[in-house]
């Protein structure tokens, strides 16, 4: 394990106005994304779309960090470069999701665990060598008013994060850390923030436990926010007030950076609230983004499958970058939409 290699490739992903561009959608979630704009969802289609995104102009000033999927990292531009050369040349650090999706845990009915542990350290191997620098990991914690999550469902989903994390600094990754509290469900934003900060706090532990260099990783949390059905949804200062006070009490300034998923939000919504955010001061650790729906629902509906749009597609991609770009800094305001 290169400690200094480790935090430098960290601090790199969340520079200055930089984020992550979440695309490793697996190919039945593509395969969704793909049918709202009537598109078929072959292995050509997968890859042209991914091509444009990743060579619009500019988005290197915005984007640290690129989450590849399996079958998109083996892909390359129609001149033959392969994905994680052409980011790498841009300066954008090419990364790859290892996780193998959230299955049901057993004798725990409504509570899941991620799998992939099984043959990851090879797979990093192969990874590595195909020019990957991080990986990430989602473990998903389902969440009612009452019941869920159990603690042994946040003690199972903590364990495989921090071995998952583990594994990758073995083998020179830095590992993202992702425990996504679902904001389904009509439970309101205190109990959100009493879920985050548990899952939180017992993720930590087995971090530690695991001997994880905390600064060689990023986290990727959601924000604290209501669920959808709740009928008293908090504004937007609110959840980053919430939002900061639950991660103050339980990341470690150790921690590089912190890269909110969006989970669900409207690319607004997600953009509005990280401003927010670093619009409140300064943090332990950067504040930015690790967004796949909020960065490419814009892009997808240009683009519509039809390269007469792709330059559209690629300029919405790009105001979604400067935008979110302009939050990580706290100067976004919502105003800006549709005036870029």
């Amino acid at each position: 394990m290169n400690i200094d290699e480790l935090k430098s490739v960290a601090n790199a992903i969340v520079a200055k106005q930089k984020g992550v561009l979440a695309a490793d959608e697996s190919n039945p979630t593509i395969m969704k994304r793909f049918d709202s704009i009537k598109v078929e969802s072959t292995e050509e289609n997968r890859r042209r779309y991914r091509e444009i995104l990743f060579t619009a102009a500019g988005i290197e000033r915005n984007v640290g960090g690129v989450i590849l999927y399996d079958e998109t990292l083996r892909q390359s531009t129609g001149e033959g470069i392969p994905f994680p050369s052409l980011l790498a040349s841009r300066g954008i650090v090419p990364g790859i999701k290892v996780d193998q999706g959230a299955k049901s845990l057993a004798l725990y009915p409504g509570e899941k665990l991620t799998e992939g542990l099984d043959g990851l350290r090879e797979r990093l191997a192969e990874y590595k060598r195909l020019g990957v620098q991080f990986a990430k990991w989602r473990a998903v914690i389902e969440i009612d008013e009452r019941d869920l999550p159990s603690a042994f469902g946040i003690r199972a989903n903590s364990h495989a994060l921090a071995r998952y994390a583990a594994l990758c600094q073995e083998a020179g990754l830095v590992p993202i850390v992702e425990p996504e509290v679902l904001m389904d469900g009509a439970h309101g934003i205190e109990r959100c923030e009493a879920v985050t900060g548990q899952v939180l706090e017992a993720v930590f532990t087995e971090l530690n436990a695991h001997r994880v260099l905390l600064e060689g990783m990023l986290l990727k949390p959601n924000m604290v926010i209501a669920g959808k059905k709740c009928a008293r949804q908090a504004g937007v200062q609110e959840v980053a007030e919430v939002t900061i006070r639950c991660l103050k009490r339980y990341v470690p300034a150790a921690v590089p950076g912190i890269v909110f998923l969006s989970g669900g939000q409207s690319a607004e919504d997600a953009t509005d609230h990280l401003n927010a955010m670093n619009a409140m001061g300064s943090h332990p650790w950067e504040l930015s983004f690790s967004y796949g729906r909020a960065l490419q629902a814009p892009v997808l509906a240009a683009w519509k499958g039809q390269e007469v749009n792709v330059g559209a597609a690629q300029t919405a991609l790009q105001i979604r970058c400067q935008l979110n770009g302009l939050a990580r800094v706290g100067k976004y305001a919502r105003s800006m939409e549709g005036a870029t």
